[in-house]
């Protein structure tokens, strides 16, 4: 049986899932944070941040099971990634998604240490959105691009 469409499926709800909340907090959740009073942005954070917590962990395993499942099934072009433009894109997204995992599992740690900091955190959500940005970029251009 082939499981590759039912993994790409898990991945691209869990990719939603992730990217979007990332996006979310970026692009509109931060700027306006910031003009908030501080009695609102702790009731902001409050309800929002135990939501994220519950959910995004676990948008974080499947998109990443269903990706190395995936990946599994392209383990030909991934035995020699400079053979092929397809093989070198698909290495690349899978760096940089490693590099992702890092982000979180650190972040993760310092928050629960109580060591992440809104700047730091703040830069690592700029991090994490600007390779996401190349991930679904690359997601795109390993089917298309060809040389």
């Amino acid at each position: 049986m082939n499981t590759y469409p039912f993994l790409l499926v898990l991945h691209l709800y869990a990719a939603f899932v992730f990217v979007g909340t990332v996006t979310f907090e970026v692009l509109f959740l931060e700027p306006v944070q910031k003009r908030l009073p501080a009695d609102v942005r702790r009731a902001l954070g409050g309800q929002l941040g135990p939501r994220v917590r519950a959910v995004v962990p676990w948008a974080v395993a499947v998109l990443y099971l269903a990706g190395l499942g995936m990946a599994w099934q392209y383990r030909g072009a991934l035995a020699s990634p400079g053979s092929s433009s397809f093989g070198l894109l698909l290495s690349i997204k899978i760096a940089l998604a490693a590099s992702v995992l890092v982000h979180v599992v650190t972040a993760m740690t310092l928050a629960r240490r109580q060591r992440l900091h809104s700047a730091l955190r703040r830069r690592v959500h700029i991090s994490v959105f600007c390779h996401m940005v190349g991930i679904v970029l690359l997601a795109k251009a390993m089917f298309h691009l060809s040389w």
